[in-house]
């Protein structure tokens, strides 16, 4: 009877240890995903965009590098780093720099897989200056930054980094990511400042631009200044016509002048104004023009992509705020039309 008892007792603590050595030993080195700490994975990503972002396909861009008069091979997310680090200050919120280079990448695709309008030296898919958008290696980089340049390029490529292999896309088409320095308060339909209108470039409100160094800005003129850059003749009683066409942005439509009219972004051109949202006064031979905002307030503002920032707001939606309509997507969908495009 107790031998009995003595192998009953044998089997029921086998039954309870076994399995568990069983586990203990398949489990041994590995993590679930389930027993994963937030703190354990990438900031801001799960596992599955991770490994999207690791795969996602990269091209080099061929830049045309203007002071050089040279080409140089640059591969996409390298270029996509120079042109934020060009394009917008380092020491703008995260969140912020994850959406100029969303932008910035966006930018270049749409340019490869659209036939550009300028002309380009031979091999050149981009230039290194504001006719597409400014880019600079990191030679010029530690010369403009000086001892802080690993930190500030660490930031930008962090922000890089985060948004690998994604693109804003409307219609599953890439956009044309136009952005710019400081609104005046609200952005411009594309049409009123360019000949295009694109559903997704409208006017949107961006208070947060007022906090920008370059919101507001005035200059002064001579009469005679303003009618050679102008190609008008000023009216007789020291008056100048008011401002009072103005876009849904509020900026100027157009102005009269005599027997010619002239839009607001003409007059920026030919004045050099900071902004086409100008008011001007006219007195004793000078004209004074005040202005607000700087750039030419179509897409997204960069200040308020900032300011939107400042405010905890994460990059997908600033993106979305000034591009209406769009989606996120990965540049992977595009890879054959790239690769096509490039032969």
């Amino acid at each position: 009877m107790k031998r009995f008892i003595w192998m009953f007792v044998l089997l029921f603590v086998a039954v309870l240890i076994i399995p568990s050595a069983m586990v203990a030993f398949f489990s041994e080195g590995e993590t679930s995903i389930s027993a994963m700490t937030k703190q354990d994975q990438d900031p801001g990503e799960d596992v599955v965009n991770k490994e999207s972002k690791e795969s996602s396909p990269s091209f080099e861009v061929s830049v045309f590098r203007s002071k050089k008069n040279s080409l140089e091979q640059v591969p996409l997310e390298d270029y996509v780093t120079g042109v934020v680090s060009a394009e917008m200050l380092p020491s703008f919120e995260m969140e912020a720099l994850k959406a100029q280079a969303l932008a910035a990448r966006t930018f270049i695709l749409k340019l490869i897989l659209n036939e550009a309008d300028t002309k380009l030296p031979e091999g050149a898919i981009v230039t290194d200056t504001i006719t597409h958008q400014v880019y600079q290696d990191e030679e010029e980089l530690r010369q403009k930054w000086g001892q802080d340049y690993e930190s500030n390029f660490n930031r930008v490529k962090e922000a890089v980094a985060a948004t690998a292999g994604e693109i804003i896309t409307y219609d599953n088409e890439p956009i044309s990511a136009q952005f710019f320095s400081t609104s005046n308060g609200f952005t411009e339909n594309s049409e009123d400042y360019y000949e295009n209108s694109f559903p997704y470039l409208r006017s949107v409100e961006s208070p947060w631009d007022q906090n920008s160094p370059r919101f507001s800005g005035e200059k002064e003129f001579s009469d005679a200044e303003i009618e050679q850059s102008l190609g008008v003749t000023l009216p007789s009683n020291g008056t100048i016509p008011p401002t009072s066409e103005r876009t849904d942005g509020g900026r100027v439509a157009s102005v009269t002048i005599g027997d010619k009219t002239i839009t607001g972004r003409e007059v920026r051109t030919l004045l050099k104004l900071d902004s086409s949202d100008f008011d001007w006064q006219r007195s004793n031979g000078t004209v004074t023009i005040k202005t607000k905002g700087w750039g030419h307030g179509v897409g997204m503002s960069q200040y308020g992509a900032d300011g939107m920032a400042k405010d905890g707001i994460t990059y997908d939606k600033i993106i979305q705020h000034y591009y209406q309509g769009i989606e996120i997507a990965g540049i992977d969908h595009f890879a054959e039309k790239v690769t096509a495009k490039l032969k």
